[in-house]
């Protein structure tokens, strides 16, 4: 297999737009707004881009053209792939490959949702599986408490345990300016909230917000000469198990275990070596999870690694510096604003929750019902 092309390609630009709100905007406008900002941050226009990648709500046709069209560029490359909140992810990882083989010059990657303005709710657009449907599963949230609650069984894991994944969230968001939740979270709060599927309570579960995100690449050699310091791609990987959750083969094992491997052998690191950890905490659940399947504790010591404040302000990892999914923003799909909170602590910006000396990154996805994992590392000199 053709070895990743490690620290040839950089993210030079990234951008947020909306996360507090997007009130008036549809997914074409906020996406266009992150994109001009990310493209401004890289010292970039619309007219150098060449490789469009692009998912929401919005984009029926297909193909990313609505956007393009709205931007005014012309691409190359035009990808919509649909994964889920891990495609942005999956899109870091062709875009590199793509710039390192030549085809393409500058790669916009970039979301937009104003899933809270225009509904105030978790939405999908699936209708349920036939086998399942008899069940009347309350999707997503169903899937995730069945994981869960399979955790629960195999490990001890326990639903105090689950309350500081989203306590340490919430400590992160607090010095963020820009999270939605910032009002410091009690475990008395957490054990308290309502269980909307057992053992998943309303703190267990992701905002619903708009916003947007966009991220710009290029060659390494290019990147050294634009405005904004570049971050260098070291490894970035992708892996898909199951569509629903009948099919997944281990509820307590994701793809990630798979494909985070390749990721660490591809950017020439471990666990260890990482500063800073950007996963898709769509649930507390996911947190555990992929803390483990990445390698940072042992598989089913998920709940015990995270207990005394490990992953929060304060804790020996950092671990969703922005508050997260959970207590920062989530606009329908997560996986971008990983890369970018990850580009922001490489880049020193994040002001009052900058984990200080960061060079290293590692920024997860997560797609549909645990069915699709990517991962992106990241570093800077």
């Amino acid at each position: 297999m053709t070895k990743f092309p490690r620290g040839k390609t950089a993210i030079v630009g990234a951008a947020l737009f909306g996360g507090r709100g997007a009130p008036g905007y549809d997914p074409d406008e906020i996406a266009g707004i992150a994109a001009r900002d990310a493209l401004f941050d890289a010292g970039l226009t619309p007219a150098d881009v060449d490789g469009l990648f692009v998912t929401h709500s919005n984009d029926a046709f297909g193909g990313g053209l609505q956007l393009a069209q709205y931007l005014g560029i012309e691409p190359i490359v035009a990808d919509n792939s649909r994964t889920g909140g891990n495609v942005f992810q999956s899109y870091l990882e062709r875009a590199a490959w793509l710039l390192d083989a030549g085809l393409i010059n500058v790669a916009l990657i970039t979301y937009g949702s104003n899933q809270a303005s225009a509904t105030g709710k978790l939405t999908s657009s699936r209708k349920p599986f036939a086998y399942e449907a008899p069940y009347k599963p309350l999707n997503p949230i169903t899937s995730y408490a069945l994981a869960a609650a399979r955790h629960m069984h195999e490990f001890g894991t326990t639903k105090e345990q689950l309350g500081h994944v989203a306590i340490a969230a919430r400590s992160w968001a607090a010095l963020n300016p820009d999270a939605a939740n910032r009002e410091q979270l009690s475990m008395d709060e957490y054990m308290g909230a309502r269980i909307i599927c057992d053992p998943l309570g309303k703190l267990d579960c992701c905002l619903v917000t708009d916003g947007g995100g966009a991220i710009v690449m290029t060659r390494m050699d290019r990147a050294k000469d634009l405005r904004s310091k570049p971050v260098s791609v070291l490894g970035a990987t992708s892996r898909t198990t199951h569509d629903q959750i009948m099919g997944m083969p281990d509820l307590t094992t994701t793809g990630l275990a798979e494909c985070g491997k390749r990721a660490f052998t591809d950017a020439g690191l471990g666990p260890n070596d990482i500063d800073v950890l950007e996963l898709y905490d769509a649930f507390t659940i996911n947190t555990i999870l992929f803390l483990e399947d990445l390698g940072f504790c042992p598989k089913g010591e998920g709940g015990r690694f995270v207990e005394d404040g490990r992953i929060a302000v304060g804790g020996s990892l950092p671990v969703n510096t922005n508050g997260g999914g959970l207590s920062c923003m989530h606009p329908g799909m997560y996986g971008l604003f990983t890369i970018i909170e990850a580009v922001r602590q490489l880049r020193g910006e994040c002001g009052d929750r900058q984990v200080n000396g960061a060079k290293t990154a590692l920024a997860q996805g997560n797609g549909g019902l645990l069915s699709s994992q990517a991962v992106a590392i990241m570093a800077v000199d």
